[in-house]
């Protein structure tokens, strides 16, 4: 019924659900933060390098996703070797550690995104207030990376012979 190339597939299929649901809620976070930087600096183009912060930092979660993906590419020889014949559950093993990364990235890079576009209202009354509102964002973030790590630590922990 299933072969020995199907734990390799879901393998695949656990990097590219990292990937994919990082980039998104990154693509999602980092719009809403530009169109919310877009307004303020159509009015106060001096504060664009302060604007551009906000907007950067829901973009990590993609980052964090590509990493996920590239380490379960990696532990299965993808990348950098050749492609190890893994049974069914370590396929299983591998799609289920891609979750925590990829889930994690699509809610904390759209609410982080949130966070920084009202935070980038904050600075346009106040250009002051850019610290405040970077650590507003940032705590978003701190998710995001707990998803990284327990991604990490699953990945490292499957044995794949």
């Amino acid at each position: 019924m299933f072969n020995i190339d199907t734990g390799l597939a879901l393998a695949v299929a656990g990097a590219a659900i990292a990937a994919a649901l990082g980039g998104i809620g990154s693509s999602i976070g980092v719009g809403l933060a530009g169109q919310a930087g877009t307004g303020v600096i159509s009015e106060k183009p001096e504060l664009f390098g302060k604007i551009l912060l906000l907007q950067a930092l829901p973009g990590t979660q993609g980052i964090y996703g590509f990493l996920g993906a590239l380490l379960i590419l990696i532990q299965v020889g993808l990348i950098g070797g050749n492609a190890t014949q893994i049974s069914l559950s370590t396929g299983w093993q591998f799609f289920f550690a891609g979750l925590p990364v990829g889930l994690a990235g699509l809610y904390s890079g759209i609410y982080q995104g949130r966070a920084s576009a009202a935070g980038l209202n904050a600075v346009a009354k106040d250009a002051t207030n850019t610290g405040k509102a970077v650590i507003m964002s940032a705590m978003v973030e701190t998710y995001a990376v707990l998803g990284l790590l327990v991604s990490v630590l699953l990945i490292f922990g499957i044995q794949v012979s």
